[in-house]
């Protein structure tokens, strides 16, 4: 089994609060979560207005797909016109019997 965790950090240019940050960060992961059916959480810079960091998390047992599906992920977030990442980490953990 394959753990595939990516760290995405985003900006969000023109907002002006934490309640329209909070809105544009719960819709996207809400549609990352129904299109991708992946494991979503925000995970840091939880008080800035126009930063928000993402966290992903995919299961799968070929790690060439698991990384396809991460990039579909951030292009899919990008294309949505709502954040522009600025920065993405991606880590695999191999778990066996």
């Amino acid at each position: 089994m394959i753990v595939a965790a990516a760290m995405i950090t985003l900006v969000i240019p023109g907002n002006d609060s934490l309640k329209g940050k909070r809105r544009v960060v719960k819709s996207l992961m809400e549609r990352v979560r129904h299109k991708f059916e992946a494991a979503v959480a925000e995970v840091g810079d939880n008080d800035l207005w126009q930063k928000a960091r993402i966290g992903v998390a995919l299961v799968g047992n070929d790690s060439q797909l698991l990384n396809t599906r991460l990039q579909q992920i951030m292009t899919f977030m990008e294309n949505q016109h709502l954040v522009e990442i600025i920065d993405s980490q991606v880590e695999f953990c191999y778990l066996e019997k």
